[in-house]
C-alpha cells in the first residue's frame, strides 16, 4: 500500500514572512526594527539562510509574535513516535529544550557548534540576558569588546542586549546549553 504524502512543514523563513506579510510590514522596517539588512531578511524568508536563535528572538519581537511559533521544534513521524528534528544552521545545531514554553519568557537550547567555526552573519544582540554553560568543548563568546573563553564546566552569564558573537575556538564540536531569558 503507498505512504501517504504530506506537506512539508512550513520553514521559518515562511512562516516569518506570512507574519510580516499580515502585519502588513515592510522589509524595509522589519529591517528597520532587527538590525538586519533587507537582503538578509530576504534571504530568511526564501529559506537560503536559516537564523540563528538570537535572530529569531530579534524577528519575532519585530513581529510582536511568540518566539515560540519560530522556535518549535519540527517534527517528524518516524516508526510510530514523534521525534524532534534538530535546526541547523551553516556552521552549528540547536535542539530545543524547553518545548512547551510558548508563552514563557525562558527558553533553553542545546547547541552543538563546528570546530573552529563561527556563527555566521551579523553578531547576535536581543534584549534579556542569555546564561551558557559549556558541556563539552572550548569556546570563545564576545560580549561587546570582551573575549570570554570558556571550556568544559565553565559558565557565563551575560546582558544578551549587548552584541555577542560565539565561536569554537577547539579542534571537535562544542556542545552547549544555552538559555535565553527575553522579557
Amino acid at each position: 500500500m503507498p505512504r501517504k504524502k504530506t506537506a512539508p512543514p512550513a520553514t521559518i523563513g515562511k512562516k516569518i514572512k506570512a507574519a510580516r506579510t499580515k502585519k502588513t510590514m515592510t522589509l524595509e522596517a522589519m529591517a528597520n526594527e532587527t538590525g538586519f539588512s533587507v537582503d538578509a531578511l530576504k534571504q530568511i524568508e526564501s529559506g537560503k539562510k536559516i537564523p540563528p536563535v538570537g535572530a529569531l528572538l530579534q524577528i519575532a519581537r519585530a513581529l510582536e509574535i511568540d518566539s515560540a511559533l519560530l522556535l518549535k521544534e519540527q517534527e517528524t513521524k518516524i516508526t510510530d513516535r514523534i521525534r524532534a528534528y534538530t535546526k541547523r544552521t551553516e556552521n552549528y545545531a540547536y535542539d530545543t529544550l524547553s518545548p512547551g514554553a510558548e508563552n514563557k519568557h525562558l527558553k533553553a537550547f542545546r547547541v552543538k557548534v563546528d570546530a573552529g567555526k563561527v556563527h555566521k552573519g551579523v553578531s547576535y544582540q536581543h534584549e534579556g540576558e542569555e546564561f551558557v554553560f559549556v558541556i563539552d568543548g572550548a569556546v570563545e563568546v564576545m560580549v561587546g569588546d570582551h573575549a570570554n573563553q570558556l571550556k568544559a564546566g565553565e559558565t557565563l552569564h551575560f546582558n544578551s542586549g549587548i552584541l555577542h558573537k560565539l565561536t569554537n575556538t577547539g579542534k571537535k564540536t562544542a556542545e552547549l546549553l544555552v538559555v535565553i531569558y527575553n522579557p
